[in-house]
């Protein structure tokens, strides 16, 4: 009996670690064939090239899809859009999928839901269901009416999916992939790594064995011309603690450009000694970076999702995760220094919080894998509204 095809599209470094356990259950079972797609800004050198920690984990390319335009604006936002649809659809005609998997809610994830949905080829979408309040949620929920697979999150998200009319047989509560990951790196948490030596990145190196903090901060699309600003406020905070920080590089979102440049500017600026700036790491390794640290800060979903799993402090910045499930180790503050300032030094005078299971408890990988081998291949709805 022939494998089921499944194309899974990986387009920004975020993603590959939302979906690698995933992947490996997909390639290990033995009912499917996996063809992956990397594309966007998951292919480029100033975003981290995440292509090359896809092909060192040992997963073979299908088909590379170069599709980022420069500017980081909303216009090329759209345009890179547009250009993804046309390879996208492209890639289907060549890999003839029997399911296409797309990923969250980043807006190069809406090309291959279109692209998938005018080819009736079946979209499962992972992690839909989910609110936050800018463009991101405007692309989830419209993946949502374009999927006919629906693998959430949490419980929450899977209410919300059948409140926006999905079939009950359609939507699963798999937890998120990304809490496999999490779940190993608990099991063997020791920081077993120079971050400095394996990945190189700019700025001092300041000894991190009396503790550090982690920001990763990116810009919010409906605020992106405020980036440098909302950037600047945290940078100040950060700059009046003394304790080391480990800072990575955004995401190619409009607005990047602001925040980068705010960050640039800093850098020659103050010249700081107790900030390593780096592009990307590796998912476990990140992972292991942020449950040794003492809080992380910015407005990362991470912050939200295997912080939670791991019981990981956060200080979350600003908008971008409004309303997204957490649990108790979020404190929430707006673009404010002082404000930032005051709940990092909360953090830093405060026990850890209690672990999470908000968004699943290890086994995501697996449970979409089978989910995958064992759905009906359906690309209509049948729903009376």
């Amino acid at each position: 009996m022939s494998k089921r095809k499944i194309c899974v599209v990986v387009t920004a470094r975020p993603s590959y670690s939302r979906i690698k356990t995933a992947l490996q259950a997909i390639k290990d079972h033995p009912k499917l064939e996996l063809q992956l797609v990397v594309a966007a800004s998951a292919l480029l050198d100033r975003y981290g090239s995440a292509v090359n920690y896809i092909v060192n984990d040992g997963f073979e390319i299908s088909a590379k899809v170069f599709n980022v335009l420069e500017g980081e604006n909303l216009t090329a936002a759209a345009k890179t859009t547009g250009i993804g649809i046309l390879e996208l659809s492209t890639v289907f005609d060549n890999l003839k999928p029997d399911m296409v998997v797309t990923i969250a809610d980043r807006f190069e994830t809406m090309a291959t839901a279109i692209a998938a949905s005018y080819m009736n080829i079946p979209l499962v979408h992972i992690q839909g269901g989910e609110v936050t309040g800018n463009i991101d949620e405007k692309v989830r929920h419209a993946i949502t009416k374009l999927a006919d697979y629906h693998f959430v999150a949490s419980e929450g998200a899977k209410q919300r999916v059948l409140k926006l009319g999905e079939e009950s047989e359609s939507v699963f509560n798999t937890g998120c992939p990304s809490i496999d990951l999490a779940k190993n790196v608990l099991e063997k948490p020791e920081l077993n790594f120079d971050p400095y030596q394996k990945y190189g990145g700019v700025g001092s190196s300041p000894d991190l064995s009396n503790g550090y903090i982690v920001v990763m901060q990116h810009p919010v699309t409906t605020e992106y011309a405020d980036s440098r600003k909302h950037i600047n406020e945290t940078l100040q905070a950060i700059n009046t603690i003394s304790i080391p920080v480990l800072w990575f590089w955004p995401n190619v979102d409009a607005g990047a450009d602001g925040t980068s440049t705010g960050i640039r500017s800093f850098r020659e600026k103050f010249k700081p000694n107790h900030i390593h700036f780096f592009k990307n790491m590796e998912g476990e390794d990140f992972l292991r970076l942020l449950v040794n640290s003492k809080c992380l800060i910015g407005n990362s979903s991470v912050g939200i999702r295997e912080c939670a799993y791991l019981g990981v402090p956060v200080v979350n910045i600003g908008t971008r995760q409004n309303k997204r499930e957490r649990g108790n180790n979020i404190l929430d503050v707006e673009y404010d220094s002082s404000a930032i300032e005051k709940a990092i030094l909360h953090w830093l005078h405060n026990p850890k919080p209690n672990l999470s299971t908000v968004y699943g408890g290890g086994d995501a990988g697996v449970q979409i894998a089978n989910l995958l081998a064992e759905s009906p291949l359906r690309f209509h709805k049948t729903i009376t509204y």
